[in-house]
């Protein structure tokens, strides 16, 4: 058995094909252009293939509702070109096998899940924050996706400012100081003129983003109280996260209690970026056997 995914970011695209044990058998990426170049690219790629099913972890915003119109589609995405897209409907045209269609995070969010199953983990929830270009979460709960009106926006909370950072409008084009406005890779450059990867260990501002991301784990703790808050994209580094840790533990202030807080909150478990690869090959496995 063959299944495809697709990880469609708003820089590029990774097409994927696995077996029912999860494991890539070939791989390509590329650029993420205009919608008929870069959805062409990922329809040639699958035809080379007999896949029996197909999932896509997509950026977004998308419409996942079934019964609606849109269905399928990339609704209001900032990115030029790609907003209401048809994003489903034009792979159905041409690759006659089931699709499964959610956010690129919940694509990985499921993929941590599986994997924690595949190790019996003592896993039933957890929530995959990405903090990157843009910040976006997802949640698994009882093994499944979180949402039916639609998904989660989890990098467009408000939050407390930090005091050394009040002066800082916010990136967000629709919200300004939102999660996503406060935290996500290209606030580094906003404040400091330097891109995040080249910015000093000790610099005050990975204090102020480690402030805000531990908000962002405080919220779906008190919410959810998931089994594990997992953080992936590139602005996270393990040096990061012990700082999130820290604050977390100053926020939560002995309320709720967490057994284990490095594993609790942690990197992802699958490497190289690969949970939403391994979560599309799972959720679509499970497509095709609705």
């Amino acid at each position: 058995m063959l299944l495809g995914s697709i990880e469609a970011g708003g820089t590029k695209f990774v097409c994927a094909v696995g077996n029912e044990d999860y494991r890539v058998k070939n791989s390509v990426k590329f650029p993420t252009t205009t919608p008929e170049e870069t959805l062409g690219k990922a329809i040639e790629y699958f035809k080379k293939f007999k896949i029996e099913s197909l999932s896509i972890a997509s950026f977004g915003p998308i419409d996942v509702q079934y019964t609606s119109k849109t269905y399928g589609f990339i609704t209001n995405t900032p990115k030029p070109g790609w907003k209401d897209v048809d994003f489903v409907g034009l792979l159905k045209k041409e690759l006659d096998v089931p699709i499964f269609f959610t956010t690129d995070v919940n694509g990985s969010a499921f993929g941590e899940y599986t994997v924690a199953q595949l190790f019996n983990e003592k896993i039933k929830s957890l929530v995959y924050l990405t903090i990157g270009t843009g910040v976006g979460g997802g949640a698994i709960i009882d093994g499944e996706i979180l949402g039916t009106k639609g998904h989660p926006e989890m990098g467009h909370v408000y939050l407390k400012r930090h005091p050394a950072d009040s002066a800082f409008e916010g990136i967000c084009p629709f919200h300004k100081d939102c999660l996503e406005g406060l935290a996500a890779g290209p606030s580094i450059k906003a404040r400091t003129g330097i891109a995040g990867e080249k910015v000093a260990q000790d610099d005050k501002i990975w204090d102020i983003l480690s402030y805000y991301i531990a908000q962002a784990a405080i919220q779906q703790t008190l919410i959810l109280r998931p089994d594990n808050i997992i953080f992936g994209g590139g602005v996270i580094s393990e040096r990061l996260l012990k700082k999130v840790r820290r604050d977390f533990e100053k926020l939560n202030n002995g309320y709720i209690d967490i057994d284990d807080l490095e594993n609790y909150i942690r990197m992802p478990r699958v490497k190289n970026n690969g949970s939403a690869t391994l979560g599309n090959f799972a959720l679509a496995f499970n497509e095709l056997h609705k």
